[in-house]
This record gives C-alpha cells, sequence and structure tokens, in this order.
C-alpha cells in the first residue's frame, strides 16, 4: 500500500437469528466516513461507466421487500455473493462489460460494495431490527462480497492449491479516483488455473479485505484464512507498496504506525491478536524469495526486501536494520512497513506457524505503485482512467501472476 513503509476469528453461527430479534427497532446508523465518499463525482462516474450504478437501487428494493430476518439475510448474502462474482467475470472476460471502463478495474467492486453497505445501513425495516442483527447482515454483505465465504479449491491429488489476497483502494480522500492493483490482481486470478514453474497445475483462489483498522482487530484475516491454510500449497498477501518496482517482503512486525485507514482512524500500538502472550514481534516469509527474484516475471523489478525499523534491546530509539531484526528487538516496521499490509502479512504468517506450519510456503507481496499517465495526476480535473493507467494496471497483475507460477513451482 503506497508508502505502506509509513504507511482472522470464530465463524458466525450457523443459525439464522431471527428468533433473538426483538420487535423493538434499534435508531438506523449514520452512513460510516467511508460510506460518505460515494457522493463524490468519480465514484458516481466509475459506477455508470462499469455497469454497477444500478445495483444498489435494485438492493434497496429487495430489502424493502423482506418480511422477516431470515428473508434479509438470504437477500444480504445473495447480493454481496452476486456483487463478487458480477466484479470477477467482469474482470476475467465474461459476460457484458457494462460500459467503457476497462474490465480489469478494481473499483467498481469497491463503490458498489459500499454502496450496497450505505442502503444495509440505513434501512429501516417494517419487523424491526436490533443492533445485533444489523451488524450480522453487514458482516454477511462484507465477507459475501470480497470472495472470503467462496473460497473452494478442488479435491485430490495432481494440483496445487494457491490462496492470494488483495486489498481494498485507500487514500481515497488524496484521489477519490484510486484504484488498487492487489485488488484488481485477486479479481482476474479467482477460480484461475495456472502452469507454474515445475509444470505442475495450480488452481488460484483470491479474497479481497479491507483497509481498516478495526476489520483486522476483529480477526477478519484469521477468520477467513485458518480454515484454508491447512489445505493449501502456497499462499500470498499482496498489497500496493512502492513506485516502479516488486518487493518480496522478508520479515513483518507486530507494530502498527498509526496511518490513517479509510474511516480515516489511526492506530499505534502493538499488533492485537489472541493469545498476546505468545506473540512474536517478527514473522518471516517462506516465499521461495531467491527464485522469485531471480526469474524473469515482467517489466518491474522484484526485490527480496530484509529491511526493517526495530527498537533494540537496552534502547529506546527505533534504528534501520537493512539486513533484518537483531535478537528480542522490538518491531516498528516490518519489510513492508507498519500498516494493513505489514499487519495482513505478519497475520497470516504468525497463523501459518500457530497452525504448524512452518514448511507452508507463504508471505508477502507488494506491487508497484498503480499511476496515472502524464497530465492526468491532478484529482480535481483529471479523468478517472487513462492509457497508461490501464497498461500498467494490466502489466501489474501479469507479474503478480507469474510471480505466483514462480513460487508454486519452487517448493
Amino acid at each position: 500500500m503506497t508508502s505502506i513503509r509509513s504507511a482472522v476469528a470464530l465463524p458466525l453461527a450457523a443459525v439464522s437469528l431471527a428468533v433473538a430479534i426483538p420487535p423493538a427497532a434499534a435508531a438506523p446508523a449514520t452512513v460510516s466516513v467511508e460510506e460518505a465518499r460515494l457522493d463524490r463525482a468519480a465514484p458516481q462516474e466509475i459506477l455508470k461507466r462499469s455497469g454497477f450504478a444500478s445495483l444498489a437501487p435494485e438492493f434497496a428494493e429487495a430489502l424493502a421487500d423482506a418480511g422477516s430476518f431470515a428473508a434479509a439475510e438470504r437477500t444480504v448474502v445473495r447480493y454481496g455473493s452476486g456483487l463478487w462474482r458480477r466484479a470477477v467475470d467482469r474482470a476475467q472476460g465474461r459476460g457484458a462489460a457494462g460500459g467503457d471502463l476497462s474490465r480489469d478495474d478494481d473499483r467498481p467492486l469497491y463503490w458498489s460494495r459500499l454502496a450496497l453497505i450505505r442502503e444495509l445501513r440505513t434501512w429501516q425495516p417494517g419487523f424491526g431490527i436490533t443492533e445485533e442483527g444489523r451488524s450480522r447482515l453487514l458482516d454477511r454483505l462484507e465477507r459475501s462480497s470480497r470472495g472470503q465465504d467462496s473460497i473452494r479449491h478442488p479435491a485430490g491429488k495432481g494440483v496445487k492449491r494457491i490462496l492470494l489476497t488483495g486489498f481494498d483502494p485507500f487514500t481515497l480522500d488524496r484521489d477519490t479516483r484510486i484504484s488498487n492493483p492487489s485488488g484488481a490482481a485477486a479479481l482476474a486470478l479467482d477460480g484461475t488455473w495456472l502452469r507454474t514453474s515445475d509444470g505442475s497445475l495450480a488452481r488460484v483462489e483470491t479474497a479481497v479485505f479491507p483497509v481498516r483498522w478495526q476489520d483486522f482487530a476483529d480477526g477478519t484475516v484469521e477468520r477467513t484464512l485458518r480454515p484454508h491454510l491447512p489445505k493449501v500449497d502456497l499462499f500470498t498477501t499482496v498489497s500496493q507498496g512502492r513506485p516502479g518496482r516488486f518487493d518480496i517482503e522478508r520479515t513483518n512486525g507486530a507494530w502498527r504506525g498509526g496511518f490513517p485507514d479509510n474511516e480515516n482512524l489511526s492506530r499505534t500500538e502493538t499488533v492485537p491478536v489472541a493469545d498476546a502472550a505468545t506473540q512474536p514481534q517478527w514473522t518471516s516469509t517462506t516465499l521461495p524469495y531467491t527464485a522469485i527474484t531471480a526469474a524473469s516475471t515482467g517489466r518491474f523489478p522484484v526485490y527480496d526486501n530484509t529491511s526493517v525499523t526495530e527498537v533494540p534491546v537496552g534502547n529506546d530509539t527505533p534504528v534501520v536494520r537493512p539486513d533484518g531484526p537483531t535478537p528480542g528487538s522490538a518491531a516498528r516496521a516490518g519489510g513492508g512497513g507498519n500498516y494493513l499490509s505489514n499487519e495482513i502479512a505478519y497475520r497470516a504468517t504468525l497463523l501459518r506457524d500457530r497452525l504448524g506450519l512452518t514448511r507452508l510456503p507463504g508471505g508477502h507481496v507488494h506491487t508497484p505503485v498503480l499511476q496515472f499517465g502524464p497530465g492526468n495526476t491532478d484529482p480535481a480535473t483529471g479523468s478517472v482512467t487513462d492509457a497508461e493507467f490501464v497498461r500498467n494496471r494490466l502489466d501489474i497483475i501479469s507479474q503478480v501472476r507469474a510471480i505466483v507460477a514462480v513460487a508454486a513451482g519452487s517448493r
């Protein structure tokens, strides 16, 4: 995530909560900071030019027809999973494009999800709903529209199983037009097959995560990944990182650096995880970084990034260590910084280790920053897309696919 350097929990109960919801209605919540950005010009144009603008009104009508909590929950899951499938299909060339926006664009998914969430947050059903009930519906919508509950690797032998995650766009107050190539890569690769560097056939399943500190503290990463890590052959979290380069992050740190998230909230603290008493300050990649950096995967250089920022034993001043942490030091930034890209890498690799999967290849890949073309850099007057912007995103997606193929074939 740009200047990410500076810059998963128990499953839901399977039973419906309908019987637990009293008739008294809870007051509707106000829309979030993230949802409020929907009304700006760029998100509205992105929705119209992708054919996604009609989804929120359709969803609102379907909610209005729901006569019970159970019916509303079915509607929420249908629209959430439908949104994810539609975004994946669009990215992979299936069905109508819906407009002139490039198919590889991840932004229609992001803004459509927020539009659906805003409708759900402000919806007042005739049967009444509690805060707990609305929260459950919002959670179901988040998970289903991010592909988090539809990860389905094939069973049997003769195929490798790969799990890849991406992120939403972020720093949207700086530029509401922003796209995140890691999210675009997740859409492009979900459910696809690839031939690895050793000739094996591999199936890729993906999911996308929010850029919000609280969701991570609530365990969304562990809840999503825990059922799948014991069954896969490789996993990688992916996010946007530095201009003009890919990085394989060697070390992840247990520190939140405070950069504001998509709700404009900051957190400066040790990464909050379960069983904090056994929490390490550092975790390490098990991706084959030597093979990845040596391979020809695309036009951007790929680096093995070993740098961290630590507070050494007996000191109170952070120090940059180009060759990784020293024994006993406290983390202040992993190779991927101290924002949510570092945190998802830390959580995923810590989960790997706590599950006893120390030989499972997994870690974090930072993509180049996705840039608009020259002359289209002003957020106030620039276009939501241009030829170089699309070319850069397509090249990054292609190189992510190539990096994954090398990593999966290098065990």
